[in-house]
């Protein structure tokens, strides 16, 4: 029908032939959308990847294209039915003649995510945070805790509530608990990113044969843990209906009863189905917390201190850890590829792919300290960059780097 084919096809007969090299990128990029649930998070991904947009030779001899992608076209290449096997004319689609790119399954997936984040943004979901664990916590006595919140002087402030305080909580001597809901929803996904993040843990709730997908999926679940703050609320919370069965909150601890198995058909389907509630093999993840009344208020206190009272995530460190946790898949991955061809492949230079290489060894405190906000002040991407020679102990680095 005219034009310039898009990525992943060539036109040679009046019919659109597959490109094998860009179907994959295409396919990635689908793949990739349906795990982040943002384009502006895959903007960023292929543009540190070094991935760019189709290039093609005009009649003239101009060479046009080969730029990174914009979210602009990012957004159209996700909605592009020819990548359906599709040709759409006059605003209908029909049957072409062309080989798909993306299967039904990712392609629904993909459209179900652009969907649910277009109805966000227009109902301002993003803006009214919603209750992130809603029907998963439990108080010690086994009553479930509802989501509820008060306003004073128009700040909006919201708790989870036992259902005993519910109906009996004008007494002095209800039963039952009232937690501010921000403190207990942070203390859960921390301890479930700290989860993600760690390759060992991982790698024993994946139990799969082969090694290379081993590594891949290893590699989605750190992307997944150390970029929480970003995915699409709607993201969040599929994830964490998907792998949290309950949540006890006693006196003195959390348990997280959350099912790993189920993490390797999450990070396949990415977006799609999740999977049903079965008996599934059930783990306990625990947050040591302090739990103190204040007439009808209660007061946590997580590890001892109230970590995150001004915790304030650094984006460009959280960045940067993604970078290094990356590029040392790749070359676990990589099968001897020399240092330099790798970091070409990267877009990047030897010495930098390096460094970044040496940052994915912080210790994991060291790593979830940065994930939540916590670690000292004076600590910036650029003091960290500086500072990639560190030591391999964890003391020293602790040391080094102000934790200590």
């Amino acid at each position: 029908m005219g034009g310039v084919p898009p990525l992943g096809y060539r036109a040679q007969d009046s019919k659109l032939l597959v490109i094998e090299s860009e179907a994959k990128i295409v396919c990635a990029i689908f793949r990739r959308y349906a795990e982040l649930g943002s384009v502006r998070l895959l903007k960023d991904e292929l543009e540190a990847r070094g991935i760019k947009s189709k290039s093609w030779t005009t009649a003239s001899g101009r060479r046009v294209g080969g730029k990174p992608f914009s979210r602009g076209a990012l957004y159209l290449m996700l909605q592009n039915r020819l990548y359906r096997g599709e040709i759409v004319h006059k605003g209908q689609s029909h049957p072409g003649e062309h080989t798909p790119i993306i299967d039904q399954l990712l392609w629904d997936a993909v459209q179900a995510q652009l969907a649910a984040n277009t109805a966000e943004r227009n109902s301002g979901a993003r803006t009214r945070q919603g209750s992130l664990l809603a029907g998963m916590l439990f108080d010690g006595d086994g009553n479930r805790m509802t989501p509820t919140h008060a306003t004073n002087k128009g700040t909006r402030y919201r708790y989870y509530v036992s259902r005993t305080r519910i109906t009996n909580d004008r007494t002095d001597r209800s039963a039952g608990l009232r937690i501010p809901a921000g403190k207990i929803e942070q203390a859960v996904t921390s301890r479930l990113r700290q989860w993600l993040v760690d390759p060992g843990s991982v790698y024993q709730a994946i139990r799969l044969a082969d090694p290379s997908v081993q590594r891949r999926l290893i590699a989605r679940a750190e992307q997944i843990g150390m970029s929480w703050p970003e995915l699409p609320a709607a993201r969040q919370h599929a994830f964490l209906t998907a792998l949290i069965k309950r949540i006890d909150v006693g006196a003195n601890r959390i348990d997280i009863h959350f099912r790993p198995t189920r993490l390797s058909t999450l990070l396949d389907t990415a977006a799609t189905s999740l999977p049903s509630a079965t008996d599934d093999e059930t783990q306990i993840l625990s947050v040591p917390i302090e739990l103190h009344r204040s007439g009808r208020e209660i007061k946590m206190l997580i590890a001892g201190t109230d970590l995150f009272a001004t915790a304030k995530p650094d984006a460009r460190l959280i960045k940067l850890l993604i970078r290094a946790r990356r590029f040392n898949a790749t070359l676990v991955g990589s099968d001897g590829v020399p240092f330099a061809a790798l970091a070409k492949r990267e877009g990047v230079s030897p010495s930098y792919f390096t460094r970044l290489v040496r940052l994915s060894y912080l210790a994991p405190d060291i790593m979830q300290a940065i994930l939540d906000g916590r670690q000292p002040r004076d600590l910036t991407a650029d003091k960290l960059l500086a500072h990639s020679r560190l030591p391999l102990t964890w003391h020293e680095q602790r040391r080094v780097l102000g934790f200590a």
